[in-house]
C-alpha cells in the first residue's frame, strides 16, 4: 500500500474509533471528502452540520443541501450569526477565533443532544502554516481534525476525492466571506453582500479561483496568475468595473500578485502570527 492510501486507511481508523460524529460541512473540498469518508465508515451515525450565516455564500449553502440530498445523508442547518458576536463586526485580528468558538460551541451542543460522540472539522496539513486563530478555538473546544491527524494535504485530499468520484475533487478553495476584510474594518451585512455578488460575477465569467478583498470602498480582485491576462480585454474589464460599482464599490483594482491564501495576513507582525499558530501545536 502506498503512502497516500496508508493515510486514507488511517483516516478511516480514526473515524471508526469515534463511533459517531457530527461533521462540520461547508460543501468545500475538505469537508466533502471528510463527510464522504465518515458516512462510508459510520453510516447513519455520521451527520452533516452546516452553519448558515451572512458570511456563508448562498451558492455554497445550496451545494451543501444538494450534495447531502443526493447521497441520502442526514443534514442539519445551524444558524450562526457572526455579526451578533461581541467584537466580531470590528474585525479584530482574532476574528476567526471568535467565529469558530461560537460556531463549534453550537455544533457541540447539537451533537450532545443527538448523542453523537464527536464533532469533526475539515482542516488539513496545509492549514498549519498560515495565521489561523480559528484552529485555537477548535483545539480549546476539543473538536477533532481527522484529516490533519491522518497527515493529509489538500492535494492528497483532491486525489482521493477523484478516486471516490466526488464532484469537489477540482473545486476551487473558498473561505468565509469575512476573510475578505482588511483587519480593523467594520464587517456589515451590506459589505458581505457586495463581496459575495462580486465573486459570484467573476465565477460566472469563468474565473477559477477568485477573491474580492474589500478595503473601504475599494475592491481588490485576486485571480490565478495565469488568468490575470484576461483583464487586458477591454469589454471584460468594463463589465467587471461597471457591475462592481453597481454592487457598491467606488474603485476596482486588480492585484498583480494574483490569488494566494491569507493575503490579508501579510500585514500582521510576527508576534501576532505566532500567537495564532499556537493553537495548532496543542
Amino acid at each position: 500500500m502506498d503512502e497516500l492510501h496508508q493515510k486514507y486507511r488511517k483516516l478511516r481508523e480514526i473515524l471508526k474509533s469515534y463511533g459517531s460524529v457530527a461533521v462540520a460541512f461547508s460543501s468545500g473540498v475538505d469537508s466533502t471528502f471528510l463527510l464522504d469518508t465518515a458516512v462510508d465508515v459510520l453510516g447513519d451515525r455520521a451527520v452533516a452540520v452546516t452553519a448558515v450565516s451572512c458570511s456563508f455564500p448562498a451558492r455554497e449553502r445550496k451545494e451543501a443541501k444538494e450534495y447531502c440530498a443526493s447521497r441520502g445523508i442526514r443534514h442539519i442547518m445551524v444558524e450562526s450569526e457572526e455579526l451578533e458576536i461581541q467584537g466580531f463586526r470590528h474585525n479584530p485580528v482574532n476574528r476567526c477565533y471568535l467565529c469558530k468558538h461560537e460556531l463549534f460551541s453550537k455544533i457541540k451542543d447539537l451533537a450532545r443532544k443527538m448523542d453523537l460522540a464527536q464533532v469533526a472539522e475539515g482542516s488539513n496539513m496545509d492549514d498549519c502554516g498560515d495565521y489561523r486563530p480559528g484552529l485555537t478555538a477548535i483545539a480549546e473546544l476539543g473538536i477533532k481534525s481527522p484529516l490533519r491527524e491522518a497527515g493529509l494535504s489538500k492535494e492528497e485530499i483532491r486525489r482521493l476525492s477523484l478516486e471516490r468520484g466526488l464532484p469537489t475533487f477540482n473545486k476551487p478553495s473558498y473561505a468565509c466571506l469575512a476573510s475578505r476584510f482588511v483587519y480593523g474594518e467594520e464587517i456589515t451585512r451590506k459589505k458581505l453582500d457586495m463581496v459575495d455578488s462580486a465573486e459570484e460575477l467573476l465565477i460566472r465569467l469563468g474565473f477559477g479561483q477568485v477573491r474580492v478583498r474589500i478595503h473601504g470602498n475599494l475592491a481588490r480582485i485576486e485571480v490565478l496568475p495565469e488568468e490575470i491576462g484576461r483583464f487586458a480585454d477591454e469589454k471584460l474589464r468594463e463589465e467587471v468595473c461597471s457591475r462592481l460599482k453597481e454592487f457598491g464599490f467606488a474603485y476596482v483594482t486588480l492585484d498583480l500578485s494574483g490569488y494566494r491564501t491569507g493575503s490579508m495576513n501579510e500585514v500582521l507582525d510576527k508576534k501576532t502570527k505566532e500567537a495564532g499558530l499556537a493553537g495548532k501545536k496543542r
